[in-house]
């Protein structure tokens, strides 16, 4: 049911306070949206097809399946690049993340990994931006399961154009703008680009993180599998030792701890996979929205306002050889001929301010989306400590099952004094200390 709303009489404070309030909460300009809204909207999944098809080039394949849609759908990459290059055509005022690079920069496997989980980060993206979601292109390309999704987007995109000639607000932009959008521009430009700056060196680390944790897994397999040569050896002890020597007895029990080494190799491998899932991903999520947010920028600077300004140059041009020809005699034709040039000049530039406005418009909305995203931060820490946690837990487990195993090897000291086990040791002896602090 519409709520109807009093109309207010000239002269009346309070009712013209109240509408100015009525019209800044109905602004198409802000955006009434939470990370939860942007996170619950869609989640889509994007796996790689174990065969490759084609008889000549092999191609990588990749399923996709979008939750909101509950539908699974097939693409290729060279799917994903026409679908980005006519979003960009389509959406050239926001932020598009941008594609993996298409060639192999590392080993196969590694690029084929690395490059899915790209896509899957610029997927989910596009699937959650609040425009995106609605426009039919994107919901085509992630729903049509038709032989030839290329050209069915591009029939769409022809259909539809630029966002400048769909959006119901675009020629109004101005009227929308704060007076000082260019100040604010750029203080949030200056801002957002120090976040960016600390979001690359916390991914860095957390990439760092999760390499000493798949390091170490190799460490302890490693040691774990010596541990089993020294243990598997059968040559007798020769005779010239010590009939007291319990090498022989030792050797057989070192072999036994070879298990735990390879169940603990096993948890830190786990606790690396959670790590780039987990903490470095969202990082990554996050960088691949820093990043399109400066493309946009870029953009807009380089683009819409250059554009602006050459169209400004090329008009005083022509009115300069307007006014020489109202002094030299010309002929008549080429007089109107000229000005029919000035008057479209005239409304090409005019076109350009209303898209200049329009792309201020809708940095002002990508602004604000971005600063919606920030909470992730709160996100990630909380992934990365629970990750941290469950890791230093399942190791401990492990750890604590060697014991037993221990008290075989030092139960008899082999002829050197052991401090007393502390409570947190249990019935463990501890081993005999070589070094004093």
């Amino acid at each position: 049911v519409a709520t109807e709303f009093p109309k207010p009489q000239l002269g009346e404070p309070r009712n013209l306070q109240a509408l100015r309030v009525r019209l800044a909460q109905e602004s198409p300009l802000m955006l009434s949206l939470t990370l939860a809204n942007l996170l619950e909207h869609d989640v889509v999944q994007l796996e790689i097809i174990p065969e490759k098809k084609g008889l000549f080039l092999k191609h990588v394949e990749y399923q996709m399946t979008s939750q909101r849609f509950k539908i699974s759908v097939y693409r290729r990459y060279s799917d994903f690049d026409v679908f980005h290059e006519l979003l960009l055509q389509r959406f050239a005022y926001r932020m598009v993340p941008a594609l993996p690079p298409k060639r192999m920069l590392k080993g196969e496997r590694e690029f084929i990994e690395g490059r899915r989980r790209a896509l899957n980060r610029f997927i989910n993206l596009v699937a959650r931006h609040p425009l995106f979601s609605e426009d039919e292109m994107v919901k085509t390309f992630l729903t049509f399961s038709g032989s030839d999704i290329q050209n069915k987007l591009r029939e769409v995109f022809k259909r539809m154009g630029d966002e400048f000639l769909t959006y119901r607000f675009a020629k109004q932009a101005k009227e929308y703008l704060p007076g000082d959008i260019q100040a604010q521009f750029s203080a949030c430009r200056e801002l957002i680009r120090n976040i960016s700056s600390s979001f690359q060196k916390l991914r860095d680390l957390a990439e760092r993180m999760a390499i000493r944790s798949h390091e170490n897994a190799a460490d302890l397999l490693a040691f774990g599998r010596e541990l089993s040569i020294l243990g598997s050896d059968t040559a007798p002890v020769p005779a010239l030792v010590s009939e007291k020597s319990t090498w022989g007895n030792l050797r057989q029990s070192l072999k036994g701890l070879s298990v735990e080494f390879t169940l603990l190799s096993d948890k830190a491998t786990q606790q690396g996979r959670r790590e780039e899932d987990d903490v470095v991903e969202k990082l990554n999520l996050f960088l691949d929205l820093l990043q399109s947010y400066k493309d946009l920028c870029d953009r807009h600077e380089k683009g819409v306002l250059h554009e602006h300004q050459r169209a400004l140059h090329k008009y005083s041009v022509m009115k300069r050889q307007a006014m020489t020809a109202a002094v030299q005699p010309k002929e008549q034709a080429s007089v109107e001929q000229l000005e029919s040039r000035i008057i479209q000049q005239e409304n090409a530039i005019q076109t350009m301010e209303l898209r200049n406005y329009f792309s201020l418009f809708c940095l002002h909305q990508e602004t604000q989306l971005l600063f919606i995203y920030l909470p992730m931060t709160s996100h990630i820490l909380s992934a990365f400590i629970t990750s941290q946690i469950q890791g230093h837990r399942e190791m401990g487990e492990v750890w604590n099952d060697l014991r037993p195993k221990l008290n075989c090897l030092f139960g008899s000291n082999n002829g050197l004094p052991s401090p007393h086990p502390t409570p947190e040791q249990g019935s463990l002896k501890n081993p005999p200390a070589f070094f004093s602090n």
